[in-house]
């Protein structure tokens, strides 16, 4: 989930659920409190409209007891006189936090508050007009705020009697305000819920992958690559979890590469520097034998000197492929390409070899399938220089008294496939793969015969590729080795 997403989200949450919650938790509440005020206070209707009425309320407390003592004082006005009677009106009226006076004359007969009170003063007299309705309620304030039920009667005797119920305001505003404060911590509790569940949830799609972040820089700067960040989460975090994870990919990557190049710089080191000894040893021997006049004639003292000059020549071949090399290495082999004749070309290259091999009592065959006017581009001397390689790595691992080697040229479609064929020793099964990999030899003595850095046909791969081709081969041992490379044809742009 993208940042901004879980951002508004959270807003969402924050300003809605609170407020969905607490009116959940309101009317819960509200439902169970209201259900126990209607059994306490004898209530019927909506008991939310006495909750938000507060006289209304107060005054639905006592109205049965009102109106069964207005009975009894109608039709047994004796029993108002009766202390057992009134002291059983009278514990129940303490349920409701109210209690009973009654009033004989000027006299007070009964009182169900225990303790001194200065309300009594305050009591209307016989005959108020705030006596006789069920409905009439007036409140006394002063220290014992109370509402105040009066009813007025006749004892058997005929003095003038008058009852009170009176309810205790301030046990009934403590109750309404627990009620209230259990409602706040109810709200309280759920914003603390809602903030605790936010935080939790920020902090698992944020901090989580920051700490995560953390941890792997301080790897890299540790030197260490071989770990794995998860960037399985789908949003700005999880982006920058997967940009950090390529950087450190790219630089395992770069790592090994440093070591591998390293590696192999060492084993080109290595292979020059035996591949050199072997000619330097050869020409400082034949000096030595120049110097010593052993070479004590004409004929050999020119053999001595085509010697050492073919020796320096090997040696500035090795030279040669050592720079060649180095620009592969670093992708700046300088090309410069053109159209060629497919004819002309290889007709040029056939003539430049075949002296040679003819020097070395090797046969050569040269057939070209392909049209005579058939063009590719290329680069002539990168060109040669390949076919020059695979011609010189055959002539390396002739091991037949006659030795030949047939170049042949077709045409397959967009390309021109060149097949160069010898019948030398072959390459086993195994070797085919990695023969043009870097410094792979199938040949591990390494003796002078078949001396070498080891980078020619890695060069020669590097060459073809670069000219959008490709090569392969094709040995068997005992039998001989055919090289194949393709090369794509010029084709002229229609508009």
């Amino acid at each position: 989930m993208k940042l901004r997403t879980r951002l508004i989200i959270s807003f969402c949450i924050i300003i809605f659920v609170p407020v969905l919650l607490a009116v959940a938790t309101i009317w819960g509440f509200g439902q169970y409190q209201m259900r126990a005020i209607r059994q306490i206070y004898d209530m019927d209707g909506n008991a939310y409209d006495y909750f938000v009425n507060s006289f209304k309320v107060l005054t639905r407390f006592t109205k049965s007891t009102y109106e069964t003592l207005q009975d009894v004082a109608k039709d047994t006005p004796d029993k108002l006189s009766d202390p057992a009677y009134l002291e059983q009106v009278n514990q129940e009226l303490s349920k409701k936090y109210s209690y009973l006076i009654v009033r004989k004359g000027s006299d007070f007969i009964y009182s169900g508050l225990t303790g001194s009170s200065s309300l009594q003063e305050k009591l209307p007299e016989y005959g108020s007009d705030r006596a006789g309705s069920p409905e009439s309620v007036f409140y006394l304030d002063g220290d014992d705020q109370s509402l105040v039920r009066q009813i007025d009667f006749s004892f058997a005797d005929s003095m003038e009697g008058s009852l009170f119920i009176i309810t205790a305001m301030e046990q009934i505003l403590p109750e309404v305000k627990g009620i209230l404060l259990d409602l706040l911590i109810s709200i309280l509790l759920i914003l603390i819920f809602t903030a605790g569940m936010l935080t939790i949830w920020i902090y698992q799609g944020i901090i989580n992958p920051i700490r995560k972040l953390k941890v792997a820089a301080q790897n890299i700067k540790e030197g260490n690559l071989d770990f794995r960040i998860d960037a399985s989460h789908r949003d700005e975090i999880g982006d920058l979890c997967q940009s950090f994870e390529d950087m450190r990919f790219r630089l395992k990557e770069s790592a090994e590469e440093k070591v591998s190049g390293e590696r192999e710089n060492k084993i080109l080191i290595r292979n020059i520097s035996h591949d050199l000894k072997t000619p330097i040893t050869a020409i400082k021997g034949y000096v030595e034998g120049i110097m010593d006049g052993v070479a004590d004639t004409p004929e050999k003292q020119a053999k001595y000197i085509r010697t050492i000059y073919n020796k320096a020549n090997e040696m500035d071949k090795l030279i040669d492929e050592l720079t060649l090399y180095s620009n592969i290495d670093t992708n700046r082999i300088p090309y410069n390409f053109n159209r060629i004749n497919v004819a002309d070309y290889f007709d040029d290259c056939v003539d430049e070899v075949g002296l040679d091999l003819e020097a070395k009592n090797i046969h050569l065959t040269y057939i070209d399938y392909a049209d005579k006017d058939v063009l590719i581009i290329a680069d002539p001397e990168q060109l040669r220089r390949v076919i020059h390689n695979i011609i010189g790595n055959s002539i390396k691992y002739l091991d037949k008294k006659q030795g030949f080697i047939s170049i042949r040229i077709r045409d397959v479609g967009d390309f021109i496939q060149v097949e160069i064929e010898d019948n030398g020793k072959g390459i086993a099964a195994k070797d085919l793969p990695y023969i043009f990999d870097r410094f792979y030899r199938t040949d591990a003595s390494r003796n002078s015969s078949t001396g070498g850095s080891g980078i020619g046909l890695s060069i020669v791969k590097k060459i073809v590729e670069d000219h959008g081709g490709k090569i392969w081969a094709n040995s068997k041992e005992g039998t001989g080795t055919i090289m194949y490379f393709v090369i794509r044809k010029y084709q002229e742009v229609v508009n």
